[in-house]
């Protein structure tokens, strides 16, 4: 499997707890911070759970 780069481009202020939670769950904490995650469909539902907070900016394969 290859990877992605998630990048947050939300703020978790005055959002669910469960959002919230996904964001950690991600690795992000802070506004536009990125991260390289293994593509893999949970990854990829926790992304999906949260499309209004972040984005993905690159798939490697």
């Amino acid at each position: 499997m290859g990877t992605i780069i998630v990048k947050q481009i939300g703020s978790p202020i005055r959002r669910p707890k469960d959002q919230r939670q996904t964001l950690v769950g991600l690795g992000l904490n802070k506004m536009h911070k990125t991260r390289e995650l293994e593509d893999t469909p949970s990854v990829r539902g926790m992304v999906n759970k949260i499309p209004h907070l972040v984005q993905i900016i690159e798939e490697k394969k």
